[in-house]
């Protein structure tokens, strides 16, 4: 096989279990945790690299923004042999009492993007692997994490989330918003793989917080902060996971 055409990647440069930031540069956040670090591939948003962690070999790629560049690497990487993807990045909270910085573990993502439903209809469910999902949960647990675990919002248009959106979607009782697990779960649900997905909460778009808000800098202090550790909690799953 060739390699792929945008991830530059082919069978026998990953591993079975895939980290997928959607940032390039918390790839590398993310091997700082690891051992045996080996940049594989760059190439436009997507950037591969594999690792250890506590002898677990794993693969770290980034998705980039949004559903479409996310599928790409989903498709790439399952053809060349990845069999379990997790989704670690941020999120916007959509309830009063979750805060910034604290992790969310999803138990499904509402389809309000499009990619997803050129695969099939939007009524059938985007929710991750049982293990996956799980694992996570046990994970942040034992890290003593307080995490909020329940349905959250993929969403293809950040800067046309309205009042009414917002409003509507908190009545539904979703947890929080972002841009690529809807698409994530659905694909590896139909290739027969492994998802999940935990983010650490970046803002409030019911309190008003949200990302750009109230401040020049991508994300708060807090929630810098706590990219640590979800990328921890993750790693820790990818140990009970292998």
């Amino acid at each position: 096989m060739a390699k792929q055409p945008h991830l530059l990647v082919e069978e026998g440069d990953v591993n079975d279990i895939a980290l997928i930031p959607g940032d390039p540069g918390r790839v590398d956040r993310i091997a700082k945790q690891c051992e045996n670090v080996e940049e594989v591939a760059q190439n436009r948003e997507y950037k591969v690299v594999n690792a250890e962690y506590e002898g677990v070999p794993l693969t770290i790629s980034s998705t980039g923004i949004g559903c479409p560049s996310a599928a790409i690497a989903i498709e790439e990487l399952a053809r060349v042999g990845v069999e379990t993807f997790i989704r670690v990045g941020t999120i916007g909270a959509l309830q009063a009492d979750i805060e910034i910085g604290d992790m969310i573990v999803a138990t499904g993502a509402a389809k309000e993007e499009g990619t997803s439903k050129r695969y099939e209809s939007e009524v059938y469910p985007a929710v991750p692997d049982y293990e996956v999902l799980t694992s996570l949960v046990e994970s942040a647990e034992a890290n003593d994490e307080d995490v909020h675990v329940g349905p959250i919002v993929s969403d293809d248009a950040f800067y046309n989330e309205s009042d009414e959106y917002v409003e509507d979607w908190n009545a539904a009782g979703l947890l929080a918003i972002e841009m690529e697990a809807a698409t994530v779960f659905s694909l590896a649900r139909r290739r027969g793989l492994r998802a999940g997905a935990i983010c650490t909460v970046d803002g409030n778009l019911v309190a008003g917080t949200q990302k750009g808000a109230d401040s020049d800098e991508e994300l708060p202090e807090k929630a810098k902060n706590n990219v640590e550790r979800a990328i921890s909690i993750t790693l820790d799953a990818v140990a009970d996971l292998a």
